[in-house]
């Protein structure tokens, strides 16, 4: 071969590798920095619309405080598109973690509190006493509408899935996020759309690809820190996807 064609043919294939790197949702390179936030029942469970899992999909035979392992239909189906919806109005599926308290920190095993959270360390959500004695009254935990969800859109997610729900206090703001889990999911959010099959106060389907939570958790961890926070359980009344939703702040978890 020329020396000509050569450097041709091997410009073609790196071209073609970095377009495939680019694309593949198993590379570990992409969604380094995922947002980290919490699902509960109202998004992903067994027999929700508009998936309909089964129980062995969503591990709901296996969950228990502090369960950590990816949701088998998640692990087995990395790279397909799929629509979650997302709860409503005061019952919401999908919260953001903004403030991460110091016994997150202190209690180990990393001095990162929610890394800590992550890996069910010792009282949260592992360990031999008090599994949960850190869980409760978790300041600004955030409920996340039509707005919020919207200013996610381009982003990759990793959460962790509850098996219930996430109970809500307003004034002050926080969350108790004691309870059963059935691991962990991680996806790109690619649109977020009014929902036209569910009631007045359903909130919009996300459609996400979804990809490796395992490799995507050893990322830099961040913190939607400015998502809109609600008044009440029922203001703002936020079902509709803005036309130009603002920009998500997002900062380095603690």
């Amino acid at each position: 071969m020329k020396p000509i064609n050569y450097l041709l043919t091997a410009g073609i294939l790196l071209f073609i590798t970095a377009c495939e790197r680019q694309n593949n949702p198993n590379d570990s390179e992409n969604g380094s920095t995922p947002v980290f936030l919490l699902i509960d029942e109202e998004s992903i469970d067994n027999g929700n619309e508009p998936n309909n899992f089964s129980a062995n999909d969503v591990n709901d035979q296996l969950a228990s405080v502090g369960l950590r392992q990816q949701l088998r239909y998640f692990q087995d189906n990395v790279g397909k598109t799929i629509d979650l919806y997302t709860g409503d109005v005061g019952d919401e599926g999908w919260h953001a973690l903004k403030t991460i308290p110091s016994g997150w920190i202190s209690t180990g095993p990393t001095t990162n509190g929610t890394r800590n959270f992550l890996q069910a360390g010792p009282k949260l959500g592992g360990g031999e006493d008090d599994k949960e004695i850190l869980l409760d009254k978790i300041p600004d935990v955030t409920p996340l509408r039509a707005t919020g969800l919207s200013m996610l859109i381009g982003k990759t997610i990793l959460a962790v899935v509850y098996d219930g729900d996430i109970s809500i206090n307003y004034s002050p703001l926080n969350g108790n996020l004691q309870g059963a889990n059935l691991g962990i999911v991680a996806f790109d959010v690619l649109s977020v759309t009014k929902r036209t099959d569910g009631s007045t106060s359903s909130l919009p389907k996300v459609t996400v690809r979804i990809r490796n939570a395992a490799q995507t958790s050893s990322g830099i961890l961040q913190l939607f820190s400015n998502a809109p926070v609600p008044q009440s359980s029922s203001e703002p009344f936020d079902v509709n996807p803005p036309a130009a939703a603002p920009a998500a702040i997002l900062v380095a978890a603690q």
